[in-house]
């Protein structure tokens, strides 16, 4: 699942806003009724039956084995109905059959034996119990242990609206009439909304699917199609091959009049993009890099894809990036279509990213899957950092290296806050699991899988991974799996029987790291198993390095009474890695303890610790150590690799806010940007200015929020008049120019608006037919947004427009306008959800909230229509979590925390079931501290400057 639809604002540090951008034990079950001799009749009625079972999790001892399944959509009364029939594996002696399902109208249950006789003669009674989404269906003759039956449902539903389970979607063809699509999305816990199953992601199954339509659809499922044969009446039924086994949430099956592309790998794989009709130009980008990454992961795997065919389709309407549903990856249209017209190098890249995640799941997730939620970052971390093996492999001109950094400081920004979360942790109803997909999972999971395959090395790394997919190919697997099969550990009796692996005992025994014999386990641990991140702070003293670990916390200082409290019991296996002057080499020191001492030498002057920010976590220089690097920077900035200048930059920023550095040493470490011709050490520092400045235009500071400005565009006034208004250059010139002349142009820098008036103005009298160049199109755009007469043509371009990249762009431009009676119009449509879909209302919330006339707007907004906000995307979406931190990560008084927490406190019963409100109260809460802090020192700093 590719989560973050609120697509990186590339330069966000995780400063006021992170990136919005995603163990339960099981008791020996035995079944909860009176066991019953084989063959007994025991009276029919649900009047003296009570439910079955009490947990949320399906018992264990029924499982699965086949399901065949019929559905048939009406696409006009957007019904449908549709059977079941389940080979179970009845594992224990039960009457009773319980299962998932929600929303279903259930019509038919009966219970078949392995010869297909009926065990009743009666319908079966099916009790419901709606709170743990489970069905029960009662036997009068018992089910016998070591038996196989069939159960045979039939049910029907209406196609939901929102956008989780058997969902319609709708578009406008070119001539404005409106069609009717039906599409899926199970994951995490909606397989149940579309047909009675055992949805949980243990219980492996094959599927047989057939689906039924009028000629003028089309239907697309996991598999490819057998056979269509005609049921009556111009009514088909296509039946796909049967599926490979995997789990519920993988199902997919789309009915619609999608026109599509194809090719196929080096290994005979045919690969499809679909689309809307008129919009398959927009197709053919994603079909090349879906056909590369495809070749590329059976290589990096060494396993073959095993489905015959991989379709990847564009929905219109979907709620988060992607799903990787197997053999039917399904997409945003923003996140597969790309309109060389139209669509940015961001743009591009993300596509490429988002192509690169869902088919890395194909075998992180589907081939192995979790055996339960508690450990999705195994599914999610390896597919979000697999984006950079693979685009990297594969597109190198698209650098997306570079971007590696932001996604561990999105990590780290959630991550120094008392609130987040291990990455394995407890989750149980339906609430809870969507919340497990977050950046906890997502970014953080991904960081410390490249801190591992750092400390491995590639290709210990590499084959690790290929001995665990191997090992639990369509399996479940847990985190010590993963940590055995990288230490090439293995049950005693593989090791008997001569598997290339270690017993455990040796196994410890097999990695030297700098000399020292290595637990990964015990080191992943942790990572995975404890929350938040160490800082390592680091003193010289004559030829030694002394170390001190610490969690790193934002909303707490030493002073404080809880410190002791929330530092008790944390401790980090650190592999620290260090360059020094004297020499290139990179050194390293596995760090297990809370102090500790490095031989470094005398003759050395300057020590960089955690080189390339390969580590996760932060580095505090102690003792005038942020001096050094200060001088360093400026005096020779290149002894030091790119990473390594960005990574300093973001240190000493997190440390200001956590209250371990002043906020003008930091300011002063950054001076040396003049000299700097990197992309990404400019972004960062360049941001961190930005989000000063864009907090500050919150508050009522005139005169700050002024000299800041102008501070901001005189410091980068050779880097702003170096950019030309066009598409030429590399990946990161480009990427510099969209970010330096959309922050120019808001600070209205006078040459910078004279020439997006003048473009904008061109492209009205072109009646839009004029191709802005794609980099700076938002920018203009937003500079036209300005007028009466420049928004509304806005708007009605965006009404019409068949370019998802470009509506992106100008809801943008749309919610930059300072007049607030438009902002307000903006968000009733988001909320109406038809010019504007309810897949945009997030982002077109979190957007109004940067307006600085629009965040108490959006806050409000959110507050008023609440109800409605959650009903639209459930509970614990990400939708919901990005909308409750974005709105409230605007504000930084004291007063607006109060107001916070006084709304949070009317929803009580919702934010009770959610860690986002806390989130965001901690995140409030440190913007509200940073400004106590800081906001003199900076106005000082800047009147320095100014002089």
């Amino acid at each position: 699942l590719a989560n973050t639809h609120i697509r990186w604002s590339l330069v966000v540090p995780s400063l006021f806003l992170f990136h919005m951008s995603l163990v339960g034990c099981q008791h020996t079950q035995t079944s909860q009724q009176a066991s019953s001799s084989p063959g007994e009749q025991t009276p029919l009625g649900t009047d003296s039956l009570s439910f079955p079972w009490s947990r949320l999790r399906l018992p264990r001892y029924i499982v699965p084995l086949h399901y065949r399944l019929l559905l048939h959509p009406n696409m006009t009364n957007l019904s449908f109905t549709g059977s079941v029939q389940i080979q179970i594996d009845v594992q224990n002696n039960t009457n009773w059959v319980v299962l998932h399902s929600k929303g279903l109208q259930i019509s038919k249950a009966t219970i078949l034996n392995e010869n297909f006789a009926h065990l009743s003669d009666q319908v079966l009674p099916v009790l419901h119990n709606p709170s743990h989404e489970q069905i029960g269906i009662f036997s009068p003759r018992v089910l016998s242990s070591g038996q196989k039956y069939f159960l045979y449902m039939e049910f029907g539903a209406e196609l939901a609206d929102g956008f989780y389970g058997f969902y319609k979607s709708t578009y406008r063809t070119s001539t404005g009439e409106t069609r009717t699509l039906a599409s899926t999305h199970f994951e995490p816990t909606s397989a149940r909304m579309a047909f009675p199953c055992f949805d949980e992601p243990v219980f492996k199954a094959n599927f047989s699917v057939r689906i039924r339509r009028s000629a003028e659809y089309i239907s697309l499922s996991n598999m490819p199609i057998v056979k269509t044969v005609e049921v009556n009446d111009g009514l088909l039924e296509d039946r796909f091959a049967a599926s490979v086994k995997m789990s519920t949430y993988l199902v997919a099956f789309v009915i619609s009049d999608f026109k599509s592309i194809t090719a196929t790998t080096s290994s005979g794989v045919q690969v499809s993009i679909y689309a809307v009709p008129q919009k398959w130009l927009q197709t053919h980008y994603a079909l090349e890099v879906a056909v590369k990454m495809l070749d590329f992961y059976e290589e990096y795997f060494n396993i073959r894809y095993p489905l015959p065919k991989q379709d990847l389709i564009a929905i219109p309407d979907f709620q988060s990036g992607a799903m990787e549903n197997w053999g039917l990856t399904t997409y945003r249209e923003t996140s597969l279509l790309f309109d060389p017209l139209t669509s940015s190098v961001s743009d591009k890249l993300w596509v490429t990213m988002v192509i690169g995640h869902e088919l890395a799941h194909q075998w992180f997730g589907n081939l192995v899957t979790m055996e339960w939620w508690n450990d999705i970052w195994l599914n999610e971390g390896f597919a979000r950092y697999m984006e950079y093996i693979s685009v990297e492999a594969t597109y190198p001109d698209l650098k997306v290296e570079e971007y590696l950094l932001h996604t561990c400081f999105a990590a780290v920004g959630h991550d120094s806050l008392n609130s987040s979360r291990p990455i394995s942790s407890p989750a149980e109803n339906p609430t809870q699991i969507k919340e497990m997909f977050d950046t906890v999972s997502y970014d953080k999971g991904a960081c410390v899988l490249h801190m591992l395959r750092h400390f491995l090395t590639d290709d210990v790394f590499q084959s690790g991974i290929v001995r665990y997919l191997r090992k639990y190919s369509y399996k479940n697997a847990h985190n010590q799996d993963l940590w055995d099969s990288l230490s090439n550990t293995c049950s005693e009796e593989d090791f008997i029987s001569g598997k290339h692996c270690y017993s455990s005992s040796q196994a410890a025994k097999n990695y030297l790291f700098a000399g020292e014999h290595l637990n990964l386990t015990a080191m992943m641990n942790t990572w995975t198993l404890q929350k938040g991140i160490p800082v390592v702070s680091v003193t010289r003293k004559g030829p030694r390095l002394l170390l001190r670990q610490e969690r790193f916390l934002k909303t707490v200082l030493p002073s404080d009474p809880v410190w002791p409290t929330l530092q008790k019991g944390f401790l980090w296996h650190i592999p620290l890695t260090y360059k020094t002057d004297v020499s290139s080499t990179v050194h390293r020191h596995l760090m297990t303890t809370q102090t500790d001492s490095i031989h470094v030498g005398e003759d050395v002057s300057w020590v960089k610790v955690n080189s390339d920010m390969t580590g996760y976590y932060v580095v505090h220089y102690e003792d005038g150590g942020w001096d050094e690097m200060t001088k360093l920077l400026r005096e020779n900035h290149t002894a030091l690799s790119y990473k390594d200048r960005t990574h300093l930059i973001h240190n000493a920023f997190q440390l200001v806010t956590a209250g371990h550095l002043p906020v003008n040493k930091a300011l002063d470490l950054i001076g040396y940007l003049r000299l700097e011709k990197h992309t990404v050490p400019l972004l960062q520092g360049l941001g961190y200015l930005e989000y000063f400045y864009r907090m500050i235009e919150k508050r009522n500071e005139p005169e700050l929020s002024q000299n800041l400005g102008m501070y901001i565009l005189r410091f980068f006034r050779a880097v702003i008049d170096q950019q030309t208004w066009s598409d030429n250059g590399t990946v990161s010139e480009r990427r510099l120019r969209s970010e330096v002349l959309s922050l120019a142009c808001h600070l209205d820098d006078p040459p910078c608006l004279e020439r997006a008036r003048q473009s904008f103005k061109d492209w009205l009298q072109s009646n839009g037919t004029l191709n802005l160049p794609t980099d700076v199109a938002e920018t203009v755009f937003s500079v036209g947004a300005q007028d009466d007469h420049g928004w509304a043509s806005l708007l009605h371009t965006y009404n019409i427009s068949l370019s998802a990249a470009q509506k992106q762009k100008i809801l943008f431009a749309l919610t930059c306008s300072r007049n607030t009676s438009k902002l307000e119009r903006l968000l009733e449509l988001g909320l109406e959800g038809k010019v504007i879909r309810s897949q945009d209302l997030s982002s077109l919330i979190l957007m109004v909230a940067r307006n600085p006339q629009g965040h108490h707007l959006a806050w409000n907004f959110v507050k008023k229509n609440w109800d409605t906000l959650v009903e639209k995307f459930q509970l614990g979406s990400f939708c919901i979590r990005n909308i409750i931190i974005g709105t409230t990560g605007q504000f930084s008084s004291p007063e607006e925390l109060a107001e916070v927490q006084s709304f949070f406190e009317s929803i009580k019963e919702q934010a009770s079931q959610l860690r986002a409100t806390q989130v965001a109260l901690d995140n409030l809460q440190k913007n509200v501290r940073w400004v106590q802090r800081n906001l003199e020192t900076l106005r000082n700093w800047l009147n320095e400057q100014m002089k």
